[in-house]
């Protein structure tokens, strides 16, 4: 039996793209037929944020990519959950692995983040994930559970909160974890929420996976109980991104 978790699609653009050819992205997705009963964010560069927003249709949302953990200061380079909301965008994204490991991030920081975004109505697609020398050495529940303490100890309502796990080895790699590798540690992480949040967000979250995720790929997957739906990278670039947003129709 499917969930009635609402499937959640999110497109990770990292730095890429220009106004060009996000233009043309954004007029292709504007005009595909899109499963309704999807969800989708698109997440942009800082400087797009703007752009995408007033080019894209209003039934999909759209995420900044990282933000700091305060309203305004002197922060150079930083943007806060105000300046996004103030661009007319509700998501971004938090503790994505190239944050945690090309930036340095850490949990705690993540936490903080994750904290003041919900206090300010930004919704939040949270992410976690092993490296490959972690999950070779046995330590996945370990790490991606300790990962997710540090997150679930700055939420208060889980409404608006979107955990996507990526194993770090999949994500550009190529390498997919495979759809019984995946569910595994998303049923993991639901009976980890079952124990120390409660029933009711262990049944209502989206759980979503994320690592090198492709049209090719996305129905077996998207056919798992416990994963519902995709953080999508390389591939939310493409055309085939409509394919993974109807992976379930």
């Amino acid at each position: 039996i499917m969930s009635s978790r609402k499937f959640f699609v999110g497109g990770n653009w990292k730095m890429n793209g220009d106004k060009e050819s996000l233009g043309e992205l954004i007029m292709t997705l504007n005009t595909a037929s899109l499963n309704d009963e999807t969800e989708v964010v698109c997440g942009a560069p800082a400087i797009y944020l703007d752009y995408v927003r007033s080019k894209l249709d209003q039934r999909i949302g759209v995420a900044a990519q990282n933000c700091y953990k305060v309203p305004k200061g002197a922060f150079t380079g930083e943007i806060s959950p105000a300046m996004i909301k103030d661009c007319g965008v509700d998501w971004v994204i938090l503790g994505h692995s190239e944050r945690r490991h090309v930036f340095g991030e850490s949990d705690e920081l993540i936490g903080q983040k994750v904290a003041h975004c919900l206090e300010n109505d930004l919704g939040v697609i949270t992410c976690i994930g092993e490296k490959l020398e972690e999950r070779e050495a046995g330590t996945t529940e370990d790490v991606v559970f300790e990962q997710t303490k540090v997150i679930a100890d700055n939420v208060k309502d889980w409404t608006h909160v979107v955990i996507a796990y990526e194993p770090v080895w999949a994500i550009g790699t190529g390498k997919t974890a495979t759809p019984d590798q995946a569910q595994e540690v998303h049923e993991k992480l639901r009976g980890w929420l079952r124990a120390n949040v409660s029933d009711a967000v262990a049944d209502s979250v989206r759980i979503i996976y994320g690592g090198s995720v492709t049209g090719g790929n996305c129905k077996e997957l998207a056919a798992q109980p416990d994963i519902d739906g995709f953080l999508v990278g390389g591939a939310s670039l493409k055309p085939e991104f409509v394919d993974i947003i109807n992976a379930r129709a």
